[in-house]
C-alpha cells in the first residue's frame, strides 16, 4: 500500500481561507493561557533580531572586500580581517536566533496541535451513528491527520517564512534605495513581483493538477483499506487477482494524475529561476557598470550581489511556501468543516441524569424511520415492565434492532416519546443513559488488545478481581486460564483470533462488569451455532438475573422463557404474550416457531 500522501478534495475560495486562518488563531493567542502568548511574543522579538542582522551581514562583506582593495572609508576602523570575523559572526548570529526562535515556540505549536486533535477526535465520538455510517472511517483518519499536518504546517510557515521574508525584502529594498539609488530599487520590486504573479498563477493550476492526484490516492487507498477488512470474504471467492486488478486501475489513475503534478512542477521551478536569474543579472550588470565608472566600489559590487542571492534563497523557498500553504489551507477546511458537523443527537439545556428506580421501558406511539419516505416503526406502544424480560421478534426488516438504537439514542423518534422510569431519554443526558443500558450486540468488536482489557472496558478503573468475577460469571474463566497468556492474550483486530462464541462471551463479561440497571440483548447469539448457542444462553440468564432485558432475536427458541414476547411485523405489533400462548393462538408466532423448527430439523 502507498504511503498516504496530502489530498485536497475541493477548491479553497480566499474568504475560506480566512476563516480557516480565524479558527487556528485561538490556538497560537489562547485567551486565558499567558505563557503561550509570551513565548509567541518573544519568538517574533527573536524573529526580528535574526532579520536585521541578516540584513546587516553583506554589509560586513563589503567593508572587508573594500578594505583588501583598498577602496572606501574603512568601516568601524576594524580592518579587513576584523571585518570578516564580523561577518562570521553575524552569520552565526543570524542562524542562532532563527534556532532560538524554533526551541521558544515549539511548545507552542506542539500545544495548539494537541488540542486541536483532541477537539477534533471527541467531537467525531459526539457525531451521531447515521453520520458514522455514511462515512468511511480511513476517510475520517485521514482528515484528522491532513488536517493536524496542515495547522502545523501553517504555524511554522506562514508565521516564520512569509512574515519574515516580507520583512526582509523591505529591508533589502530600502538599503537598495538609500545605498544605491531608485534603479536598482526598481529592478528588484519588479523582479519579485514578476516572480510572485509566476508562482502564484502556476500554482493555482497546479491545486487543480495535485487535487485530481489526491482523489485518486485516496480512491485506490480505500479499496486497499475496504480489500483488507475483507480478507477473509477475498479468500472465500479466491478473489486475489481480482482485487490486485481493482487497486492497480485505481493506481494507474492516480500515477498518471502524479506525472502530470511532476510535470507542472518542474515548469515551475525552471520559471522562476528564469525570472530571478534575469532581475540578479541585471542588478549585477548596472553594478558593474557603476565599478567600471568609480561611483561604486568592489564591495559594492559585492554587497549587491549578496543581496540578490540573500533574497534569492526565500523567493525560491516563497513556492514551495505558497503551494504548502495552500494546501494546508484546503486540508484545514476540511477538518474545521468536521467540526462544524452539528451533533445529530444532542442534549437538551438543563438535561438531568437518569434517575433509575426500576428500569421500566416504555415506547409511546413511536414513528420513526432512516428516511422519511421509508418508515420503520408506525406508531408502536410498547411497555416492558421493571425487572422483566421482554422478547421483541419478528421478520428482517420488522423494526427490531431499530428499538434498540432509539432506546440507546443513537437516533431519536420522529414523534411518540421512549421513557424509561417515566422519563423521556431526550430529556436526560446521554452519559448517564449510556451508562443505565448494558448491550451485548450480534457480534461483538473487540479492540486490538488484551482479554484482559477489553472485559476491564465495561467499567472504568476495574480492578483485577472485578475482570476475574464479570469472566466467571460469564463462564470464560477457565477458557481464558487454558490460553498460554491467560487474560493478557491478544485478542487480534476486531477479536478476530477468538471464536464468535468466546467472542460473545468476552462481550458479555465485559457487559456485567458495567452492571447496569438496563440490559439490551440484541441477537446476541443469532450468528452462533446451536451448541455454542446453548453454552452462551446460560451467561446470558446469569446476566439477565435482577435486570429489565430487552431481547431482540431472530431465533425464537432464545426467547421462550421471556416473560413476554412481542411479535412485530410491519413496524407494529402484531402479536404478544408468553411463548405457550402464543403457540396456542396458531398465529404470527406460531408460523415462525413452526418454519425455524423445520428448517433445524432439515439442517
Amino acid at each position: 500500500m502507498r504511503p498516504t500522501s496530502t489530498e485536497q478534495p475541493a477548491p479553497e475560495s480566499s474568504q475560506s481561507g480566512l476563516r480557516t486562518i480565524k479558527r487556528v488563531i485561538p490556538y497560537l493567542w489562547p485567551k486565558h493561557l499567558s505563557w503561550v502568548k509570551r513565548r509567541v511574543v518573544i519568538s517574533m522579538i527573536i524573529l526580528l533580531l535574526a532579520k536585521v542582522v541578516t540584513v546587516v551581514t553583506p554589509v560586513f562583506y563589503k567593508g572587508a572586500v573594500d578594505a583588501l582593495a583598498g577602496e572606501g572609508v574603512p568601516m568601524l576602523a576594524l580592518g579587513a580581517v576584523g571585518l570578516t570575523v564580523a561577518y562570521g559572526m553575524a552569520r552565526l548570529m543570524s542562524n542562532g536566533f532563527q534556532q532560538l526562535r524554533d526551541a521558544v515556540f515549539a511548545a507552542v505549536g506542539q500545544r495548539a496541535l494537541r488540542q486541536l486533535a483532541l477537539e477534533t477526535f471527541r467531537h467525531i465520538h459526539k457525531l451521531s451513528m447515521r453520520y458514522h455510517i455514511t462515512r468511511k472511517t480511513g476517510g475520517l483518519s485521514r482528515i484528522i491527520e491532513r488536517g493536524v499536518k496542515g495547522v502545523d504546517f501553517l504555524l511554522r510557515f506562514m508565521l516564520f517564512s512569509i512574515g519574515p521574508l516580507v520583512l526582509e525584502l523591505l529591508l533589502v529594498a530600502a538599503i537598495f534605495f538609500f545605498a544605491f539609488d531608485a534603479r536598482y530599487l526598481a529592478v528588484v520590486v519588479v523582479t519579485i513581483a514578476i516572480y510572485v504573479w509566476f508562482t502564484f498563477k502556476v500554482t493555482e493550476w497546479r491545486v487543480k493538477l495535485r487535487r485530481e492526484m489526491n482523489d485518486q490516492d485516496t480512491d485506490a487507498n480505500q479499496k486497499a483499506i475496504d480489500s483488507l477488512l475483507n480478507f477473509e470474504t477475498v479468500k472465500y471467492f479466491g478473489a486475489e487477482e481480482r482485487e490486485a486488478a481493482r487497486y492497480d486501475v485505481a493506481m494507474q489513475r492516480y500515477e498518471r494524475a502524479a506525472l502530470l503534478t511532476s510535470y507542472s512542477l518542474a515548469f515551475l521551478n525552471f520559471g522562476q529561476s528564469f525570472f530571478i536569474t534575469g532581475g540578479l543579472v541585471a542588478v549585477m550588470v548596472m553594478a558593474a557598470m557603476g565599478v567600471q565608472d568609480g561611483t561604486l566600489t568592489v564591495g559594492d559590487f559585492v554587497m549587491v550581489n549578496a543581496y540578490m542571492i540573500q533574497i534569492t534563497m526565500p523567493l525560491n523557498f516563497l513556492g514551495t511556501v505558497y503551494r504548502e500553504i495552500r494546501q494546508a489551507l484546503v486540508d484545514m477546511a476540511e477538518m474545521f468543516d468536521l467540526l462544524e458537523q452539528p451533533a445529530e443527537i444532542t442534549e437538551k439545556p438543563g438535561a438531568q441524569p437518569l434517575a433509575v428506580s426500576g428500569g421500566e421501558v416504555v415506547l409511546e406511539d413511536v414513528h420513526f424511520g432512516y428516511d422519511p419516505a421509508r418508515p420503520i416503526l408506525k406508531g408502536l406502544s410498547l411497555r416492558v415492565p421493571a425487572g422483566q424480560s421482554v422478547a421483541i421478534v419478528g421478520p428482517s426488516g420488522s423494526g427490531k434492532s431499530t428499538i434498540g438504537r432509539l432506546l440507546f439514542r443513537f437516533y431519536d423518534v420522529n414523534s411518540g416519546a421512549l421513557r424509561i422510569d417515566g422519563q423521556d431519554v431526550r430529556d436526560i443526558t446521554l452519559d448517564s443513559l449510556h451508562r443505565a443500558i448494558g448491550v451485548v450486540p450480534q457480534d461483538t468488536v473487540l479492540f486490538n488488545d488484551t482479554i484482559r482489557y477489553n472485559i476491564a472496558y465495561g467499567r472504568d478503573n476495574a480492578t483485577e478481581a472485578d475482570v476475574i468475577a464479570a469472566a466467571k460469571a460469564a463462564q470464560i474463566h477457565d477458557f481464558i486460564l487454558s490460553l498460554p497468556e491467560g487474560y493478557d492474550t491478544a485478542v487480534g483486530e476486531r477479536g478476530l483470533k477468538l471464536s464468535g462464541g468466546e467472542k460473545q462471551r468476552v462481550g458479555i463479561a465485559r457487559t456485567l462488569l458495567k452492571n447496569p440497571p438496563l440490559l439490551l440483548l440484541d441477537e446476541a447469539t443469532s450468528a452462533l451455532d446451536t451448541e455454542t448457542e446453548r453454552e452462551i444462553q446460560g451467561a446470558l440468564k446469569r446476566a439477565a438475573e435482577g435486570r429489565t432485558v430487552l431481547m431482540i432475536a431472530h431465533r425464537l427458541s432464545t426467547v421462550a422463557d421471556a416473560d413476554q414476547i412481542i411479535v412485530l411485523e410491519d413496524g407494529r405489533i402484531a402479536e404478544k404474550g408468553k411463548h405457550s400462548e402464543l403457540l396456542a393462538k396458531k398465529g404470527r408466532y406460531y408460523s415462525l416457531w413452526q418454519r425455524q423448527a423445520s428448517e433445524q430439523e432439515q439442517a
